[in-house]
């Protein structure tokens, strides 16, 4: 079987040349990825380990999350994986979360849906809302994150049916 531009030498050679170059191009970006881009991932607040660097900056607060009118759980040892501890965690499963870092990283809600893994692409953010202390927060999940505080988090998934919630009956006299 012949492949195509590989019957003619000039263009055999003109496609190894652009495979070779294509091959190449991939290699550099792999290791750009692998040398540059990961350690700087690495180092940021929200996705660095915290256990062996020394934490002057610490903060608690709580966290009460509703997806589609149902109460999720937050569970103990969010932030918790093998040899890591984030610097967003949970100890244990009453919503009370913790962050720790070397100095204020300007945490906000957002990254401890990060570090809990939460789908929030799966939600529909225009009917989704924040609450910091019963008081809803026009940063959404750029709501910064403040020592004592109390959040709720009200999300609706795209996949919601809405009309699950209304009764269509007539009132009763």
């Amino acid at each position: 079987m012949k492949w195509p531009g590989m019957g003619d030498p000039y263009k055999k050679k003109k496609t190894i040349r652009f495979l070779g170059l294509s091959a190449g191009v991939g290699a550099i970006t792999v290791l750009i990825t692998i040398l540059v881009v990961n350690p700087f991932m690495g180092e940021q607040p929200h996705n660095a380990c915290i256990n062996n660097i020394e934490k002057n900056w610490k903060l608690s607060f709580t966290v009460e999350l509703y997806v589609d009118n149902e109460k999720a759980d937050i569970p103990a040892n969010v932030g918790f994986m093998e040899g890591c501890q984030r610097a967003i965690y949970t100890l244990t499963d009453d919503g009370t979360v913790y962050a720790e870092w070397k100095e204020d990283p300007q945490f906000e809600i957002g990254h401890f849906l990060y570090i809990f893994k939460f789908p929030l692409r799966d939600m529909d953010e225009t009917k989704s809302k924040i609450y910091v202390n019963d008081r809803e927060s026009e940063n959404f999940i750029k709501t910064p994150l403040q020592d004592g505080y109390h959040y709720k988090a009200v999300f609706t998934s795209k996949a919601y049916d809405e009309t699950k919630d209304k009764d269509y009956l007539p009132p009763q006299n």
